[in-house]
C-alpha cells in the first residue's frame, strides 16, 4: 500500500487492534463506524523540551497524565518543529509550509504585527471546515491580525483567525513577556486595553493590559474555553466531528503558576509550568471520557521548539533563578546539544505523542523522522483528501507511523530546521547538515567565522552521535554537497514534499 495513497476505508479497516488490549469495551464496537471521521486535537506546549516530559526521562517534574497518553499511544523519538522559535513553528503547524518561505525570515512576531497566514491559503482548520468539521483555536495565537502595520486592538481583529479556518477563537496575541496583555474573542479584545502593565518579571516588556489582568490565569482560563468548547459542540452536535488546536502558553515564561501548582515540580517554577500543562491535559482528558469521546479523538500533544536553558547571549552571568531556567539538575532538552533558537537539536527536536483507541497501538515507540508541518498533509488522508499543488508544501502524510505501520522507505526524504537567527540545517536519515559553525540561535558561540581550509559549518551522524560533539565536516564532503544540494533544491523549487 503506497504511502501516500492510504485510504480512510483502508486505514481505518487495518487498525483495530485488540479492543480489550485497549480497556476499550461494548459501546465502542456498536458506535466507531469505519467511516466515521475522528475528532482531532492538537495540543502544543510553548518552549516543552525534548526531556520535560517523565515519558521522555524527565525525573524532577511529575507528569503522570501525559505518561498515561504515552502509556496507551505512540511516542515519537525523531519527531521536529519547523523552526526553533514560536511563530515560524506555528505558521508551520496550521499551513504545512516552513515559514521561511514567507517574509518571516528569522525571529518572530510580536503582539502587534500583522496576520502572517494569507487566508487564500489552505490551512488544516480550512480544510477540515470544508469536509465539516468544527473547528476552533484556544490559546497562543502570535500570528498577527489584521493587515495593518500595527495592529488596532480597539478595532474588529480582521483578518485573523476566523478568516484562515477557525470557527471560535480565544487567546493571546503573542507571548507573556509582550504586550498588549490581553485575550481575544473570536475577532474582538475582550475588555479595553487601557491600564499600563509595569512588568513585575525581568522578561517582561512594558506595554498595555486589560484591567485585572493576571498572568497566573491565563493557563486556567484556556483550559476552562477549550473544556467550554467540546461540550458546547457536544450539546449542539456530538455526530459533527471537530478539530481543536490547542497550542497552551506553558512553560514560556514568564512562569506564573497557578496557586494550586506552586511547588509540585522539583525544578523551581518553570518546572511547575510544566505540571501545569499536565494537569490541561489530563482536564481535556477527562472531558472526553466524560462525553464519551475517547474512542473517537486522536489526540496529539508536543511543542513548538525546545526547551530554554541559558537564554540569550544578553543573558550571560545572571543567576538561572532570574529567567525561571531550570534548577535542580533538571535538563529541559535532556541529552541534546543547545536550545530554543538553536540549529543544534536542543532547538528544536520535540516530544510527540498521539493517542487514538483503537487505531494506534498502545504503549509503542517510533523513530520515524517527522515534522509538525505534516499535521495537514496526514489530516487531509484520514478524511480522504488529496492536496492540492499550492497548499502544504513541506507537508508528508505520517499516518502510517502514527498507526504504527511500516513503509519501506522513509516517509519523509529530509527535514529542514531553521533557528531563531535564520540560520538553515537539513536532517536526512542518520546526517544532519548545519551551513554554520555556531549555534545560529541563543547557545554560545551563536557564530563562528570559518578558518580557511576547516569546516565550513557543521556535519553529524546524529544515529551515533546524538549529543552533536563529533563534526564530520571534513571527513565526509560527499554527504555535505548531497545534503547542500538538497537544500538548495527545495529553496528554489518552492515545495520539499512529492508532487
Amino acid at each position: 500500500m503506497a504511502l501516500n495513497n492510504v485510504s480512510r476505508r483502508e486505514f481505518l479497516k487495518s487498525s483495530f487492534y485488540g479492543l480489550a488490549s485497549l480497556g476499550v469495551t461494548g459501546s465502542f464496537a456498536v458506535a466507531a463506524k469505519p467511516e466515521r471521521k475522528p475528532n482531532i486535537i492538537f495540543i502544543m506546549a510553548d518552549d516543552l523540551g525534548y526531556g520535560d516530559l517523565g515519558c521522555y526521562g524527565a525525573t524532577k517534574i511529575p507528569t503522570p497524565n501525559i505518561d498515561r497518553i504515552a502509556q496507551k499511544g505512540v511516542r515519537f523519538t525523531d519527531a521536529h518543529a519547523p523552526a526553533a522559535l514560536c511563530t515560524p513553528s506555528r505558521y508551520g503547524v496550521l499551513t504545512g509550509r516552513y515559514c521561511w518561505r514567507t517574509k518571516l525570515q528569522r525571529g518572530t512576531l510580536h503582539g502587534y504585527s500583522p496576520l502572517l497566514i494569507k487566508p487564500d491559503r489552505m490551512t488544516v482548520p480550512s480544510m477540515l471546515k470544508k469536509a465539516g468539521y468544527a473547528t476552533a483555536c484556544v490559546g497562543k495565537w502570535y500570528l498577527g491580525f489584521g493587515n495593518a502595520e500595527k495592529v488596532d486592538y480597539s478595532k474588529p481583529l480582521r483578518p485573523g483567525p476566523l478568516d484562515v479556518g477557525f470557527d471560535y477563537f480565544f487567546g493571546i496575541p503573542a507571548s507573556l513577556d509582550m504586550p498588549p496583555y490581553c485575550f481575544v474573542e473570536n475577532d474582538h479584545t475582550v475588555g479595553k486595553l487601557s491600564v499600563e502593565k509595569y512588568p513585575y518579571h525581568t522578561l517582561q516588556r512594558k506595554g498595555l493590559m486589560t484591567p485585572g489582568w493576571k498572568d497566573k490565569e491565563v493557563g486556567p482560563t484556556f483550559t476552562r474555553k477549550a473544556i467550554g468548547f467540546i461540550e458546547q459542540h457536544v450539546r449542539r452536535n456530538r455526530d459533527q466531528p471537530f478539530f481543536l488546536y490547542f497550542p497552551y502558553q506553558a512553560p514560556h515564561t514568564p512562569c506564573t503558576p497557578p496557586d494550586f501548582i506552586k511547588g509540585r515540580s522539583q525544578s523551581g517554577v518553570r518546572g511547575d509550568m510544566v505540571v501545569e500543562l499536565d494537569w490541561m491535559v489530563g482536564e481535556v482528558v477527562k472531558t472526553l471520557k466524560k462525553h464519551h469521546l475517547q474512542n473517537y479523538t486522536l489526540l496529539i500533544i508536543t511543542s513548538d521548539n525546545g526547551g530554554i536553558t541559558t537564554g540569550p547571549p544578553g543573558w550571560a552571568g545572571q543567576p538561572p533563578e532570574k529567567y525561571d531556567l531550570p534548577t535542580n539538575g533538571h535538563h529541559p532538552n535532556g541529552i541534546l546539544r543547545g536550545q530554543k533558537s538553536d540549529a543544534w537539536d536542543g532547538g528544536h527536536r520535540e516530544p510527540f505523542i498521539a493517542f487514538w483507541p483503537g487505531h494506534i497501538k498502545p504503549g509503542t515507540t517510533c523513530d520515524e523522522l517527522i515534522c509538525h508541518t505534516d499535521l495537514l498533509a496526514t489530516c487531509a488522508a484520514i478524511i480522504g483528501k488529496k492536496l492540492p499543488a499550492n497548499a502544504g508544501e513541506d507537508s508528508y502524510n505520517i499516518l502510517l507511523a502514527l498507526l504504527g505501520k511500516k513503509s519501506k522507505k522513509p516517509i519523509r526524504e529530509a527535514v529542514v530546521h531553521h533557528s531563531g537567527k535564520g540560520k538553515f540545517a537539513i536532517r536526512q536519515g542518520k546526517w544532519k547538515l548545519i551551513l554554520e559553525l555556531g549555534s545560529g540561535g541563543f547557545s554560545r558561540p551563536v557564530h563562528v567565522d570559518p578558518i580557511p581550509g576547516g569546516p565550513q559549518g557543521q556535519l553529524y551522524d546524529v544515529k551515533d552521535d546524538v549529543r552533536e560533539q563529533h563534526n564530520l565536516w571534513m571527513k565526509h564532503p560527499e554527504i555535505v554537497k548531497r545534503l547542500t544540494d538538497l537544500l538548495r533544491k527545495y529553496q528554489q523549487q518552492g515545495y520539499s514534499r512529492p508532487m
